[in-house]
């Protein structure tokens, strides 16, 4: 992501008398605002003093975050989140901040103040709602899990730094938090075990195997020496000696023995108490907590039987646009037997893993020259294309972006799955990269970091149904881009947009009407082209990260909807470009936030016709 840039909060008015006129003249009295304009003043100096001073509180007590972002002034800290006063405090900030944005007059605030005022009140709302779920007693999974992004961090090819003496020593420092962490997880997931509050037994299975992963019989091979290997030159003799030595100590007594004692804890203790269910609505409140992240993920009100229909509708409907393209290549089978072409024919696969990453590397070259055909800005951030780590690539999607730095001295990454190639048909890359790159969430997220005139809680904020619907909604540009010249490829589009539309089904299937696993397994069996390994990973993913799944689709659906409203009202004056700056240049928004923007962006073009 891009520099931090504190927001500039205006600064009292201050009246300023005149120097005299004149021997013995009285100077004029210095002119007063009206009430009004001061009122107005001290509402917005009020407001974005309390956007500045929450956010300062957020990378306080979340300051890894504060790493990602860029801010490196609390580098050398690793904060035990789930510690019940970890808790406290953070949901003491949200009410906190919540009864000061209550305190601040709305109705001097206008257009970019007043939707952030509104955002910021709702976002407090919805956070606090959060602490009423005990998710702390359920920190790991095989899909999120601190355990994974501390590896990341410390091999040096994450967001932490490791160019300076200083660099490395905060990655010490940041160890014994770390440490800590662990001890308050096994604490934690015994509490839930006496509560009925586990994860189900086959996703901990998976975590297994990721924590094995860091106990090697050698310092050398640790993913945590890798910034020892690589180490910058320019260090004196001195501090690499030094340096060496405490990374050398802390990975044999302090990092091998904790993964050593959470993979003993997790397999001898945890699993064999682990529920053999497999949706959230089967633990205690857990329909209740469906039910608001459903909300909190797709920032609407659409209930889960609602999502449930669309969901279903979806895949009817994209079914038959398949049909279409199978009667263009003219094959010869119905729809499972086309699936089953598409994933066993070996022209679609490939047998080396570099190829894979070759391959979108061209994709890059082709789609990125004809971008500012439909985008009047493009980011200053660059971008990488990687291949996920293979200490996490068995249980990863099969791509993922991170954003870049805010100084853009990081760039973004665009991460491709390579584990067993059989599962990575080259008629999905061209929409992966679309989605996850250009002009996905690599557009998405490096524009809202060069809006400086936004608070940093937005500027560094989200929503789900927005990001991933705008990155569903990429996927839908590839032709006007130079993608899907071929109708297999098109094909990846369509099967790409119904794995969104089955995702609706199977999230409110597993975790509202109570599917099992294999149920899911069948369903996504039955209605797309999905290999064993992705179908198997995707199931695990949304048992893992409930309501998570609902946000593209969703999401995607409304910005269609905005741009055929848009298209419909403003005839030949619409413009693409023109749109698309609507959307991606007030930074991330919910839903109805960004529909009400639109609607303003049409009256005010129509108002022109």
């Amino acid at each position: 992501m891009i520099a931090i840039r504190l927001i500039a909060v205006l600064a009292p008015l201050v009246l300023l008398g005149c120097e005299p006129t004149g021997q013995g003249e009285t100077p004029p009295a210095a002119a007063t605002p009206p009430a009004s304009a001061q009122s107005n003043a001290r509402a917005s100096q009020e407001l974005n003093q309390l956007f500045e001073e929450y956010f300062e509180g957020k990378l306080v007590l979340n300051p890894t975050f504060a790493t990602y972002i860029g801010d490196n002034r609390y580098n050398d800290r690793y904060v035990n989140n789930i510690s019940p006063a970890w808790r406290e405090a953070a949901r003491a900030l949200e009410q906190d901040a919540l009864a000061r944005i209550n305190a601040i007059d709305p109705t001097s605030l206008e257009g970019q103040e007043l939707l952030s005022y509104e955002i910021f009140k709702s976002d407090r709302k919805i956070a606090l709602e959060y602490y009423d779920f005990p998710s702390h007693l359920m920190p790991i999974n095989q899909f999120y899990s601190a355990p994974n992004s501390f590896v990341q961090l410390g091999s040096g090819t994450g967001v932490q730094p490791f160019d300076t003496v200083e660099d490395y020593e905060n990655f010490l420092s940041r160890i014994d938090g770390f440490v800590t962490w662990t001890e308050q997880a096994q604490a934690n997931m015994r509490e839930g075990i006496s509560q009925g509050l586990t994860q189900p037994r086959v996703l901990m299975e998976r975590v297994v195997p990721q924590l094995e992963s860091q106990l090697v019989s050698t310092v050398e091979q640790s993913a945590f020496y890798e910034p020892i290997s690589n180490m910058p030159e320019s260090f004196s003799a001195e501090d690499r000696a030094r340096l060496t030595a405490a990374y050398v100590a802390a990975i044999e007594t302090k990092l091998i023995p904790a993964y050593r004692k959470l993979r003993d804890f997790v397999r001898d203790e945890y699993i064999p108490a682990a529920r053999e269910t497999h949706g959230i609505n089967a633990l205690p409140g857990g329909p209740a907590r469906y039910a608001y992240l459903v909300r909190e993920t797709t920032t609407t009100n659409l209930t889960p039987e609602q999502i449930h229909a669309i969901g279903l509708a979806e895949v009817s409907r994209i079914h038959e646009e398949i049909q279409g393209v199978m009667n263009q290549v003219e094959f010869e089978g119905d729809l499972h037997d086309f699936f089953e072409f598409l994933n066993t024919d070996p022209q679609f696969y490939f047998t080396e893993r570099q190829d894979l990453l070759d391959g979108y590397n061209a994709l890059r070259d082709v789609i990125e020259p004809n971008a500012p055909r439909l985008f009047k800005t493009i980011p200053k951030a660059g971008y990488e294309i990687r291949l996920v780590e293979p200490f996490r690539e068995k249980s990863a999607s099969g791509g993922q972006y991170r954003g870049a730095s805010p100084d853009g001295s990081r760039p973004g990454v665009f991460f491709a799955n390579a584990y067993d190639l059989s599962a990575r048909p080259k008629w999905a890359m061209d929409s992966l990269f679309l989605h996850e790159a250009v002009p996905g969430h690599h557009f998405q997220g490096a524009l809202t970091l060069e809006l400086d005139e936004l608070p940093r809680f937005r500027q560094f904020g989200g929503y789900t149904a927005y990001g991933e619907g705008w990155g569903l909604y990429a996927e839908s540009l590839g032709r006007e881009l130079g993608a899907y010249t071929d109708p297999y490829q098109y094909f990846g589009k369509l099967n790409a947009e119904l794995w969104r539309a089955i995702r609706l089904v199977v999230d409110t299937g597993i975790h509202y009407y109570g599917w099992t696993r294999e149920q899911v397994l069948e369903y996504m069996y039955a209605n797309s082209a999905v290999g064993e390994a992705r179908a198997v990973s995707e199931t695990e993913r949304f048992m893992a990260i409930p309501s998570q799944a609902l946000a593209y689709k969703i999401g995607e659906l409304k910005i269609q909807e905005l741009r055929h409203r848009a298209e419909a009202a403003l005839g030949e004056k619409f413009d693409i470009r023109e749109f698309h700056a609507q959307v991606l240049e007030a930074g991330e928004l919910p839903l109805g936030v960004l529909e009400a923007r639109i609607d303003r962006w049409i009256e005010a073009e129509a108002g022109g016709m």
